[in-house]
């Protein structure tokens, strides 16, 4: 009949509507900013920095190997590694930028990071006065525990706990092993040493006697 899906349009229009004051679930809107909508772990905005423990200086992930700044397609990311007073380098940042007023959120430099340092963020609520120094995070300003990596995303946070400790714990094996043989051998070296000190020295052979006189 003619009209019957403008009829079912507005019935459906209508249910939700009804529905909407009286189920949670099909409201469509919520009084922000006093009330907020979770977030789904797969949302993202822009990359932070993941330290352990509460030092993040100490306990940052990132050990300056510059991939996500070789990686980055719009080449937000600037980095410089830290050094000791004798110019040695350092497995730390002691500059690490994020210019967010061009980063696309791409999340290839999460992907590429072997150390699992760096991760997206969900906070999208940035409107600084200004464009250019306000937009360009610091190292402090990007570092974040990995408390709050399992307060936005604990189904990954985990994984990678979990994953870091059985490659620790297997790391810390492999140096037990190597210092249980180095031990050994050194053990049969100075057992070799001390056998050879303590052997009989070899008998001097008899002078030779002189030919008989005829």
């Amino acid at each position: 009949m003619l009209g019957t899906g403008i009829i079912k349009g507005l019935y459906v229009t209508a249910k939700n509507f009804v529905g909407s004051y009286r189920t949670r679930e099909r409201m469509t809107t919520v009084q922000y900013p006093e009330e907020r909508l979770p977030h789904p772990a797969t949302a993202r905005t822009f990359p932070f920095l993941v330290y352990d423990g509460d030092n993040p200086l100490e306990g940052i992930r990132c050990t300056a190997c510059k991939i996500c700044e070789k990686e980055c397609p719009p080449q937000c990311i600037y980095i410089i590694p830290d050094r000791d007073e004798k110019g040695k380098l350092m497995k730390h940042p002691r500059i690490f930028d994020i210019d967010i007023s061009i980063c696309m959120g791409c999340q290839i430099c999460v992907e590429v990071c072997p150390f699992d340092s760096i991760k997206m963020d969900q906070v999208f609520e940035i409107a600084p006065p200004e464009r250019y120094e306000a937009l360009l995070l610091h190292r402090n300003q990007l570092a974040k525990p990995n408390s709050y990596f399992h307060q936005i995303n604990p189904t990954d946070a985990t994984e990678v706990d979990t994953r870091l400790a059985a490659e620790k714990k297997a790391a810390e094996e492999k140096a037990k092993a190597a210092a249980a043989k180095a031990a050994a051998a050194a053990a049969k070296v100075a057992a070799d040493a001390q056998a050879a000190k303590s052997a009989p020295a070899p008998a001097k052979p008899d002078a030779p006697r002189p030919p008989p006189s005829v």
